[in-house]
């Protein structure tokens, strides 16, 4: 199993940078962000892309979430999305299974467009009453996703 973390529609500097230093110091080699503008483009792309370099991990940019699906070709695609969620999950039972996974965070407002939700599965966490925001959803999921794949 493969899982890629996938940071979406983000335009916060420091939303960027935290992204990455979450997902780098849980053992992932990779994140990818999609339609970065604004600030995350011009100063937090290059400060994660600083960071992935010191840790010998890979940051992905690219310009929208299906040029994503279209290079990754993953088996599972999850969105974690307060708006449009079909389920709850408990962290602790993280959304995996066989093959390669994207677990996409939006990193805006609004979260996701109907058309980048399809074929998705669409997820939030169970037992939270309001959005988080990405950093915090990824640390819940993400952190027991990372152990799941340890233990494998």
């Amino acid at each position: 199993m493969e899982v890629v973390p996938v940071l979406h529609n983000v335009s916060s500097v420091q939303r960027v940078v935290d992204m990455a230093r979450l997902v780098f110091s849980l053992g992932f080699n990779t994140l990818v962000i999609t339609k970065a503008y604004g600030g995350a483009a011009q100063s937090g792309v290059p400060e994660a892309m600083r960071l992935a370099l010191k840790l010998n991990a890979r940051l992905i940019v690219l310009p929208d979430l299906e040029d994503a699906i279209e290079i990754f070709k993953p088996d599972t695609i999850v969105a974690v999305t307060r708006s449009y969620a079909e389920e709850q999950i408990n962290p602790v039972n993280p959304p995996v299974s066989k093959g390669r996974i994207l677990i996409v965070f939006s990193g805006g407002d609004p979260e996701f467009s109907p058309h980048e939700l399809a074929g998705a599965r669409k997820v939030y966490l169970e037992g939270v009453k309001g959005k988080l925001g990405p950093v915090a959803e990824a640390a819940l999921i993400l952190y027991h996703v990372a152990r799941y794949v340890k233990e494998g």
